[in-house]
């Protein structure tokens, strides 16, 4: 059964039977779903029911590859690195480009994302199973592929159905997508997505440094925890949207755990087998460590020519347009039936309640958008893209701007929370519909300076001095509103003349300046992570009596507090005694 693995399935009647017996058996052999003792393992776990309700897919749900891991250990052996592996067999080992790539962009998520724990071993088994890390590694010094990798077009034959959403500006194509580069984005996903992940100033989908740094956002976001197995599957579902691709991506990550080794780049194989039974694919060339230009048999046995590029997934090519004609009659596309998202006609509010969060917390509601036909009829299936316009902190829950949301058969989409930032004011959130040009519909959301409800000094110690001299305690207050810790409020502290006057007085305790200079209104004060507000130190001048001290906060909160300055008391003389006669 070994020997069958590294096999191409070759497309044909008299051998898909065949084809599908061999899958079967060795899938049965390697089981993502069984080890040694019949037990299963998370690459079997089944997905929570909501596991793929998420935004369609990051690659349109393109053909990947389907060569299973080898069986042996992948622990390197001594000679292993030293040069190409051998025809028709399956490499575990990662070029070295690639493999710098996903580990850069591991420690780029940890550290804007810590909370996502992703493992650069997904990024290596998704890498492996999109494009074979960039065709073993086909790649210049900047991680850039040697030739553009793209999936067949999405025009609905035997794919998906997705027009062009980029004029063509990434795949080359101006009529449907193509899934590009080593982790296979369609373009209408890279919009959003797309990072500079080696910091050239460019967010290049054919860059692995920028498409691996991309694919670990868009497999982080929705604040996904991908140490939890649930969270974990359904951002693998969320990048291509099939429990096969799912169990496929969990075995790579499971072998990648017990060890791997860096190849030189461009000595790595390709894979043979696809998911679309290879259709349209050549037989997988070995590749040296200078890669060559792939050739395509002419029938008849003359010579082979070189490929049209670009290639697909797999070997294969995309059809070349041919030359243009001025006599010729202009060839009629073949028609296609009209997809869920033709039918969009406008998008509705879907019941969106008022949107408001203080700087900092998260908004509790949420947008709802509805898709509807001309007629008014709900169109489910339909990618709705939420996008935050203009200058803004405030961002989706994960730190995006930009969510993409499949509508429910309701035609209903639900954008993810939003999370506001410090700038206050309103944000606009528009909607509109991937690859259908209708109105976009605009959300405020309004985001209010942080604020407190009530105030509390931390100690109960009197606050007294000596004319001229400084308060022995400093006044500490704490910040609270609806009960919980108020960080980040603004405040002013006055010293003020009367309960009735909270004008500044101009006599009596004061702070000081960086100068030195008696001060009696402090601003642009905040309260710290913990709602504490710790004042600089008081000083009284020769004026004796009591004094306060008020506190507000945006809000509303308000905090009074007394001084006193008086002269220390001093004690009179006891009584002399005369000695008796």
């Amino acid at each position: 059964m070994a020997a069958q693995f590294g096999r191409r399935l070759r497309k044909g009647a008299a051998t898909t039977a065949v084809a599908a017996v061999a899958v079967a058996a060795l899938s049965a052999s390697q089981a993502p779903g069984v080890n040694d003792h019949g037990r299963q393992t998370a690459a079997d776990a089944t997905p929570s029911p909501d596991a793929s309700a998420s935004d369609g897919s990051a690659t349109g749900n393109s053909p990947y590859y389907t060569d299973l891991p080898p069986l042996k250990s992948p622990n390197p052996s001594p000679s292993t690195g030293t040069g190409p592996a051998a025809p028709g067999t399956t490499e575990a080992g990662i070029p070295a480009t690639v493999l710098d790539a996903y580990k850069k962009a591991e420690a780029a998520l940890n550290s804007a994302k810590p909370g996502c724990n992703l493992p650069w071993q997904l990024l290596a088994a998704i890498g492996r199973v999109e494009s074979g890390q960039a065709r073993g590694g086909r790649v210049d010094a900047d991680g850039t592929t040697l030739s553009p990798i793209l999936g067949p077009q999405l025009d609905g034959n035997g794919f998906a159905l997705i027009r062009d959403t980029d004029d063509g500006a990434y795949d080359g194509n101006s009529s449907y997508d193509q899934a590009v580069g080593p982790m296979q984005f369609i373009p209408s996903t890279w919009a959003w997505a797309g990072r500079d992940g080696n910091d050239d100033g460019k967010k290049d989908p054919n860059n692995v440094y920028d498409a691996a740094l991309a694919a670990g956002h868009y497999l982080c976001r929705f604040d996904w925890d991908l140490s939890d197995q649930d969270d974990l599957d359904r951002a693998i579902l969320s990048y291509n949207n099939s429990r096969e691709y799912l169990n496929l991506v969990m075995r790579w990550v499971e072998y990648y755990r017990k060890g791997t080794h860096e190849i030189p780049d461009g000595t790595g194989t390709l894979p043979g087998n696809r998911s679309d039974d290879g259709a349209g694919a050549s037989p997988s060339p070995s590749t040296p460590s200078t890669p060559t230009t792939p050739t395509t048999p002419v029938p008849g046995g003359s010579k082979p020519r070189p490929s049209p590029k670009p290639e697909k997934p797999g070997g294969g090519t995309t059809t070349p347009k041919p030359p243009t004609d001025p006599g010729s009659t202009p060839t009629t596309p073949p028609s296609t039936p009209p997809t869920n998202t033709d039918t969009v006609d406008h998008l509705e509010d879907a019941g969106t309640a008022k949107l408001t969060a203080m700087a900092g917390d998260a908004f509790t509601k949420r947008i709802s958008t509805r898709a509807e036909t001309k007629a008014g009829k709900a169109v489910g299936k339909v990618r709705v893209r939420f996008t935050i316009i203009g200058t803004t902190d405030t961002t989706f829950t994960g730190g995006e701007n930009v969510a993409t949301v499949a509508t429910n058969s309701s035609g209903v989409a639900v954008a993810p929370a939003l999370q506001a930032g410090e700038k206050t004011g309103e944000v606009t959130v528009r909607a509109t519909v991937v690859g259908r040009t209708v109105a976009g519909l605009d959300y405020t959301a309004t985001v209010t300076e942080r604020a407190a409800d009530a105030l509390a000094r931390t100690g109960d110690a009197a606050l007294t001095c000596a004319p001229g001299g400084e308060f022995a305690n400093q006044v500490e207050v704490k910040a609270t509103y609806k009960g919980a810790v108020a960080d980040g409020v603004a405040a002013t502290a006055t010293l003020i003349k009367s309960a009735d006057d909270p004008t500044a007085n101009d006599k009596g305790p004061y702070f000081k300046d960086a100068d030195g200079k008696a001060v009696r209104t402090l601003k642009a004060l905040k309260t710290d992570t913990k709602g504490l507000l710790k004042l600089p130190k008081l000083y009284a001048d020769d004026t004796t009596g009591t004094f306060l001290l008020r506190v507000n906060t945006a809000g509303g909160a308000t905090l009074t507090v007394e001084l006193t300055v008086a002269a220390a008391e001093t004690s009179s003389p006891s009584p002399s005694t005369s000695p008796s006669a």
